[in-house]
């Protein structure tokens, strides 16, 4: 397999969620650079553009370093048959942005996504700016550059800066300069697993009750020296005799070996001989870089 870096992605259209100069959009276009970057407005959106071949592949958030899991995201995972075909990193850099002429002390108010206001919260604290909340980061920066507002900023990224034809009053104003977003990249077809480079491969499966089972369940990767690199828990929200079952989950999975290895075919049969449900969501390219 040729490395990312030496393919031609430039006929592929890649869905995100969000608007031009998203941190999404960033993320899609590292992960297949030259693509058609697609915007969508909503996260099942995106899922539902690749599922109908509107678009070729897709890029979603699944975790944050310092705002954790996107639940949403988990749950569109499983409601959808989409497969995960890579992964890719972003370092998150956000700006304080507002239009041309407003100065840092005209300002009364910051508009942004609530992660990224939680995640700048100190320093925002700081400069006394009251925070508010709204659908995304670039959205925000549109928002104020479209109705001109001299006393509101947003916080986004510099792409949306240049976009929107906002000036940047502040750089990296996260209050901790680790922050990094993990996105996955979505297919409608798996790949094809590899032996001798990093892979990781998500699972997600479900456990009869008793007591134990969970820890069976992490015992079939220790005992085989697979590393567990994440592990997420979310209700199942199936109905089952008409009342909602409660405190049963589904359990993701995500491990460092590839599904070519023998040790990762072992242990994902394991744990199918014990499971009450389980299904392979990938097995791809780790991405190890954090930029």
């Amino acid at each position: 397999m040729p490395h990312q870096s030496t393919m031609d992605f430039s006929q592929l259209r890649v869905a995100y969620q969000g608007v031009p100069g998203a941190y999404s959009q960033l993320a899609a276009e590292k992960a297949y650079p030259n693509c058609e970057a697609v915007p969508c407005e909503q996260f099942e959106t995106v899922f539902e553009a690749v599922e109908k071949r509107l678009v070729d592949r897709a890029v979603l958030p699944i975790e944050n370093s310092l705002g954790g899991s996107i639940h949403r995201n988990y749950d569109l995972l499983l409601r959808h048959r989409l497969h995960i075909v890579g992964e890719v990193n972003v370092r998150i850099r956000h700006c304080l942005l507002a239009n041309h002429g407003v100065k840092l002390e005209d300002l009364k108010r910051v508009l942004s996504h609530p992660q990224a206001l939680a995640q700048c919260e100190n320093r925002l604290a700081k400069l006394g700016l009251i925070r508010e909340a709204a659908d995304d980061t670039a959205g925000s920066a549109e928002y104020i550059a479209n109705h001109q507002l001299k006393d509101v900023g947003a916080l986004a990224s510099a792409t949306a800066a240049k976009i929107y034809g906002l000036h940047v009053l502040a750089e990296d104003v996260q209050d901790s300069p680790y922050n990094i977003t993990r996105f996955m990249m979505l297919a409608r077809k798996p790949i094809v697993p590899m032996s001798g480079r990093p892979f990781k491969t998500s699972i997600v499966f479900t456990l009869n009750e008793g007591p134990g089972e969970l820890f069976k369940a992490l015992a079939v990767l220790s005992l085989r020296q697979i590393n567990l690199t994440k592990i997420e828990s979310r209700p199942n929200r199936d109905v089952k005799n008409g009342s909602l079952k409660c405190f049963n989950y589904f359990f993701y999975l995500d491990f460092e070996a590839s599904m070519a290895d023998e040790a990762a075919q072992n242990a994902v049969k394991n744990l199918e001989e014990f499971a009450s449900s389980l299904r392979v969501l990938g097995s791809y390219p780790s991405d190890v870089s954090m930029t």
